[in-house]
């Protein structure tokens, strides 16, 4: 059985670079704003949950918050990516609850190697 990914982006082209680059491996759902992905999650729970900062309606920091305020989720994994880099926006996301970051442009093979950190903490390492 596949882990499930949930994506949540406002920018279509990154939702089918994802979903492209990602299906294969993963089931995906894709969300196109924070709000829609919490009705999403109110029957709904992702292995690991990816998700943009600058979004319509609620941000990507807003989301977090809920999530992680949310009993069902709290432990979800989340990778927030962002359009912006830098020191302030990481710390953020950290404070709220991100396992990781990444800043768009973004390596599709990272994300994807943040992806198996995330869902394979302990036994991530190909080699000991």
């Amino acid at each position: 059985m596949k882990n499930k990914l949930l994506i949540i982006d406002d920018e279509q082209s990154i939702c089918l670079l994802l979903d492209n680059f990602l299906n294969k491996t993963y089931d995906i759902i894709i969300k196109r704003d924070g709000l829609e992905a919490l009705e999403w999650l109110e029957g709904n729970l992702p292995d690991l949950i990816i998700c943009d900062i600058q979004m319509p309606n609620i941000d990507g920091y807003q989301f977090l918050e809920k999530v992680r305020q949310r009993g069902y989720t709290k432990h979800t994994p989340v990778i927030m990516l962002s359009g912006v880099e830098s020191s302030k926006d990481r710390v953020k996301c950290y404070r709220l609850g991100a396992q990781d970051f990444l800043a768009k442009p973004f390596n599709p093979e990272e994300l994807e190697e943040l992806i198996k950190k995330n869902l394979n903490p302990i036994h991530y390492a190909i080699k000991w």
